[in-house]
């Protein structure tokens, strides 16, 4: 992103008092923001972001996170950390954040297979007590559920996204809206999700938004925080795993030997049962850590967050399409195994790791 073209960006810098960005130190993740991280004149590690999208949408994401940050610093959830907030700027629509520059993001951790139990066990407490955590009184926070799953688009979609959308992603949609059983399902979710208990959560909780460092794991994006059902937060942790295992299906990931091979039918169901054994005891040790600091949760978290863990898929399903003319057979099994959970999550509870554990 050309910064010249954002002057608002070193103009909050220097409000801030840490000077503009030097411009060779600069570089612009990609994300659904615009984005820049780089070194300040005075030597400021920091992380510059400007919120994009509909006028609406932006005024509500800005308005949760800076909602965040006043949760977060009066309900102090223990082993919660999150890159300092530095300053913002609601006219122009930019946060600038402290940037975590010896950390490494959970999404790397997870390609280089090196995503560990204790990192699922940590991450686990870390979400669990914030779960815990009672907001202040004069925090107003945000109780509207997320709009994912959006039923109403798999009736029909809105000519505006109808328009925007590429072939793969109307594949998607076409096979999400001819699946009534599925319709049923989600529809049935988002009952259970009105009725559910609300407590303050992530509502977009992912394995890149975790800077995992060696003494401190950070969590960040807090845009969609709010008061939620936590079995999102949870069902997104293990709709995460479930994701990879199904990905590695058709890679040498995890296995002791190369092989090459004609995939059937058959070797395919057995891959995907193996990779599911192999990354769905980080989910059993997530669950563990998030049972220590929450001992008493309601009696359907397990299921809902089995459903909201197979939405994951789905929704990745889509996400995966915004780019492509046609769907491929990988993301076509990822929604299977998506339609799965979601259809039959009290099935699948206890295969994905949310059984009972002894909580001291």
């Amino acid at each position: 992103m050309d910064l010249d073209a954002a002057p608002e960006v070193d103009k909050l810098l220097v409000d801030l008092g840490v000077g503009p960005f030097v411009r060779d130190s600069v570089t612009s993740p990609i994300g659904r923001n615009d984005a820049w991280a780089g070194l300040t004149a005075d030597g400021t590690e920091v992380f510059v972001k400007r919120l994009t999208g509909a006028a609406p949408d932006i005024r509500a994401r800005m308005r949760r996170m800076l909602a965040f940050e006043e949760f977060a610093a009066s309900a102090r959830p223990p082993e919660l950390h999150r890159p300092v907030l530095l300053g913002s700027d609601a006219e122009h629509n930019v946060v600038a954040f402290e940037r975590i520059v010896d950390a490494q993001n959970g999404a790397q951790l997870m390609v280089d297979e090196v995503f560990a139990g204790e990192h699922a066990h940590r991450i686990g407490r870390i979400v669990g007590q914030l779960h815990g955590a009672v907001p202040p009184d004069s925090a107003k926070l945000d109780d509207e559920p997320p709009p994912f799953p959006p039923v109403p688009f798999l009736r029909g979609l809105p000519m505006s996204v109808y328009a925007k959308s590429s072939a793969g992603e109307l594949e998607a949609w076409r096979l999400l809206q001819g699946d009534p059983v599925l319709i049923a399902a989600l529809e049935r979710l988002r009952d259970m999700e009105q009725s559910s208990p609300r407590v303050p959560a992530h509502c977009d909780f992912r394995v890149d938004q975790l800077l995992v460092h060696p003494d401190v794991i950070y969590v960040a994006d807090w845009e969609e925080f709010r008061l939620a059902d936590p079995a999102r937060d949870v069902g997104a942790f293990a709709g995460e795993w479930i994701y990879r295992s199904v990905l590695d299906v058709v890679t040498n990931r995890g296995d002791g030997i190369f092989i090459d091979v004609e995939f059937t039918h058959e070797l395919i169901i057995q891959r995907g049962v193996e990779k599911m054994q192999r990354l769905l005891p980080l989910v059993a040790e997530f669950w563990k850590g998030y049972r220590e600091v929450r001992a008493r949760v309601d009696d359907g978290l397990a299921v809902r967050a089995t459903a909201f863990a197979g939405w994951h898929l789905l929704d990745r399903l889509v996400a995966g399409a915004l780019s492509s003319s046609r769907l491929t057979g990988i993301q076509r099994a990822a929604a299977g195994v998506g339609r799965a959970a979601v259809v039959n999550p009290e099935k699948f509870s206890l295969t994905l790791g949310f059984g009972d554990v002894k909580v001291a």
